[in-house]
C-alpha cells in the first residue's frame, strides 16, 4: 500500500509526474501511477520541489530584534557590538523559545534543512547547549546543522579556542571561524590553519565567515583554499559571505576564483544581509556588497544562498523565506536571464544540499519523501510570486499546508478571480 500519492506534479526540470511515497521514502516517480494510497494529493499541475535549505543562518540571535536596543547605524560592526551586549542577558530557555518559534515559521515556508552558526565566545556555552536541545526537538521535521562559530575571533577572544573544542565535544557538527575579525591579517591566516587542522583531525566539515568586509585587501579566502588543499578537505569547506571580492580588482579576483576552483570550495553569499550591511561607509556610488556570484558560478563553483538573519542585531526584517533570499540574489547579481533565474532556485535547494552533504535529498526514487507543493508552475514563477507553500511534506507526511492564494475581484460587469500563477507570459 502506498502511504502518500502525489498526482499531477510538475518537477523543477519540467517533467510531469506522479510521486508514490512508502515508508518515508520516494518509491516511484512516473508519468502516471494508478494505485491505492492511504492519502492522495492532487498537485493540479503545480510545482513540486525538494525542500528549501538555508545554508547560512544565526539561530541563536533570531527574533531578538530590539534586545537590548536597535542597530541604529545598520552596520556589521554595530550588530556585533549589540550582540555582545545581548549575550550576558540570554537565558537557556529564551534562546530555545525563540529558536523553536523560528523553526515553526521555517516549516510553514517549506524550509526543512538549516545550517546555523552558534557563538562559542561565551564560557557558559549557553547558546550551544540551547541549540543542541533544539536540534533534538526538531529532528522529526528539520535537519539542523550547528557550526561552532567564534564570533569574537578564534585568537582575539582568549577563551574561543577552548570553547570551540568544548562545543565540538558536545556534538556540534561543523568547524567555523572569522579570520577578518582577528587583530591582524597574520592572525586571520593563522586561524585558518588551526581551524582546518581541527576539522581534518575530527573528520568534520568547515564553514568560515570569510572576508565579510568592503576591504579589497581582506583576502583570507587565500589561506582557506590553501589549507583546504594541504589537508585534503576538498569539497568539505564553505567560504561564507566573501563580500570583499565585490571590491577587489578584476585581475586579482580572477586569480582567486581559480584558486577556489582548485580547492573545490563551496561559496555561500547571503544576499539580503550582504547588501544591507556592506557599503555603509560609502557615499556615492555605493557598493552592492554581495560577492561575484555570476563569476563564481561560471567557474563551476557550487554557490548557495543563505538567509543569514531574521529580526536580530544585524537585520530587522525577514520571514524565513528562501525564495526571498534567492530573489534578492537575482536582483543584486543582475541575473535575470531565464537560465540564471532558474539557477537561483537551485541555489536554495540542490546546491546547499551538496554543500551541507545532506543524504537522501531530492525527488528521485529512493530519496527521502521530503518535498513542497508550490503555487507556481515552474521555478521562475515560484521566485516571481514568492509562491504559497500549499503542502509541506516530511518523510511522506504532510506537516504544513496553506490554502491557495486567489483574489476575488468585484468589478462591474466582470467579476472574476485572479491567481498569480495563471499569469504566465503569452508568446
Amino acid at each position: 500500500m502506498i502511504d502518500l500519492l502525489v498526482k499531477n506534479a510538475v518537477l523543477p526540470d519540467g517533467r510531469k509526474v506522479d510521486i508514490a511515497c512508502v515508508g518515508g521514502k520516494i518509491a516511484e516517480v512516473s508519468p502516471s501511477l494508478d494505485a491505492a494510497a492511504r492519502e492522495t494529493i492532487d498537485a493540479k499541475g503545480y510545482l513540486v520541489s525538494p525542500p528549501f535549505i538555508d545554508a547560512h543562518f544565526h539561530m541563536d540571535a533570531t527574533l531578538s530584534l530590539g534586545m537590548p536596543r536597535y542597530n541604529q547605524s545598520g552596520t556589521l560592526l554595530e550588530g556585533i557590538r549589540l550582540w555582545g551586549e545581548l549575550k550576558p542577558l540570554l537565558t537557556h530557555e529564551a534562546v530555545i523559545e525563540r529558536a523553536m518559534r523560528y523553526c515553526d515559521l521555517a516549516v510553514s515556508q517549506g524550509l526543512l534543512a538549516i545550517r546555523t552558526h552558534v557563538d562559542v565566545c561565551d564560557d557558559r556555552l549557553l547558546c550551544v547547549e540551547a541549540l543542541l536541545e533544539v536540534k533534538k526537538r526538531i529532528k522529526p521535521y528539520i535537519d539542523l546543522q550547528l557550526v561552532a562559530f567564534p564570533q569574537d575571533g578564534f585568537y582575539r577572544d582568549p577563551h574561543a579556542k577552548k570553547n570551540l573544542l568544548r562545543a565540538l565535544d558536545l556534538g556540534v557538527d561543523v568547524v567555523g571561524g572569522i579570520p577578518h575579525g582577528e587583530r591582524t591579517m597574520a592572525d586571520g591566516a593563522r586561524s585558518m590553519t588551526e581551524l582546518c587542522e581541527i576539522a581534518a583531525e575530527r573528520g568534520l566539515l568547515v564553514d568560515i565567515h570569510c572576508d565579510e568586509s568592503d576591504d579589497p585587501w581582506s583576502r583570507h579566502v587565500e589561506a582557506l583554499v590553501y589549507e583546504t588543499q594541504r589537508l585534503g578537505l576538498q569539497g568539505r569547506v564553505v567560504g561564507s559571505h566573501l563580500t570583499s571580492m565585490h571590491s577587489m580588482d578584476n585581475y586579482y579576483a580572477s586569480k582567486l576564483i581559480g584558486l577556489m576552483v582548485e580547492a573545490d570550495l563551496h561559496a555561500t553569499p547571503n544576499p539580503l544581509i550582504n547588501i544591507t550591511l556592506q557599503g555603509r561607509h560609502d557615499s556615492y556610488p555605493k557598493r552592492r556588497g554581495m560577492t561575484r556570484v555570476p563569476e563564481l558560478r561560471a567557474a563551476g563553483i557550487n554557490v548557495s544562498f543563505g538567509h543569514d538573519c531574521v529580526m536580530d542585531p544585524w537585520y530587522p526584517l525577514g520571514q524565513g523565506d528562501m525564495l526571498e533570499a534567492a530573489s534578492m540574489g537575482i536582483h543584486v547579481g543582475l541575473m535575470t536571464s531565464p537560465e540564471q533565474m532558474r539557477w537561483a532556485f537551485d541555489a536554495v535547494t540542490v546546491n546547499p544540499a551538496r554543500a551541507l552533504h545532506l543524504e537522501g535529498y531530492g525527488l528521485e526514487k529512493g530519496c527521502n519523501a521530503d518535498f513542497v507543493v508550490l503555487q507556481a508552475k515552474n521555478p521562475v514563477e515560484a521566485l516571481r510570486l514568492k509562491a504559497n507553500r500549499l503542502k509541506v511534506v516530511k518523510r511522506g507526511k504532510v506537516i504544513a499546508e496553506t490554502p491557495e492564494r486567489v483574489a476575488a475581484l468585484h468589478l462591474e460587469g466582470r467579476p472574476q478571480t485572479v491567481n498569480g500563477a495563471d499569469y504566465a507570459p503569452s508568446r
